[in-house]
């Protein structure tokens, strides 16, 4: 009985440690806004992939192929940080796009590996806009620092969509 015990307890410690050493897990987000305008209105804003002035810390935004799948633009935020992204798939009928991040500076966005898709829902003069986003911490080893870990990351891009998600609704709503 004492060595299927000891068995047991090594056997326990291994998969303890395996447990602890696998690295992050990836972090999934979403936030969601209604507005008080028709889709089309809302998806004229925020389905063009090379205009992203409606991100409030997004300053210039430069980039080359439309609206077309591997589209490229560069964001320049204002302090001066670039964030570059790719466009996967843009969907006019469904107003959808997904698209991901190609480089960032963990500094300026605590994430690794993101991509993000935003919806567009109309129904009559309201529309619901969400957000989501898939991602790994910024910092991709065990025992990472405060602000590069699994809870900074989640609240740095939370933050990123409220944010932007506010600004496209008074954007919208007031028409400018």
């Amino acid at each position: 009985m004492k060595v299927m015990t000891l068995a047991a307890v090594a056997a326990l410690a291994t998969v303890s440690f395996a447990a602890q050493a696998h690295g992050p897990t990836r972090q999934k987000v979403s936030e969601s806004i209604e507005i008080a305008a028709p889709a089309d209105k809302v998806w004229a804003v925020v389905g063009e992939f090379q205009d992203a002035s409606w991100i409030p810390v997004v300053e210039k935004t430069e980039g080359k192929g439309g609206n077309d799948a591997k589209a490229t633009r560069v964001l320049t935020l204002k302090g001066g940080a670039t964030v570059e992204e790719e466009l996967n798939k843009r969907d006019a009928d469904k107003k959808t796009l997904s698209y991901r991040i190609t480089k960032v500076d963990v500094k300026t966005l605590p994430v690794n590996d993101y991509s993000s898709t935003i919806e567009v829902e109309g129904d009559g003069a309201k529309t619901k806009v969400t957000w989501k986003g898939a991602f790994y911490r910024g910092y991709m080893n065990n025992d990472p620092p405060a602000d590069l870990n699994d809870e900074a990351s989640k609240k740095a891009v939370l933050g990123l969509y409220k944010a932007g998600l506010e600004n496209l609704k008074t954007k919208v709503e007031k028409g400018s």
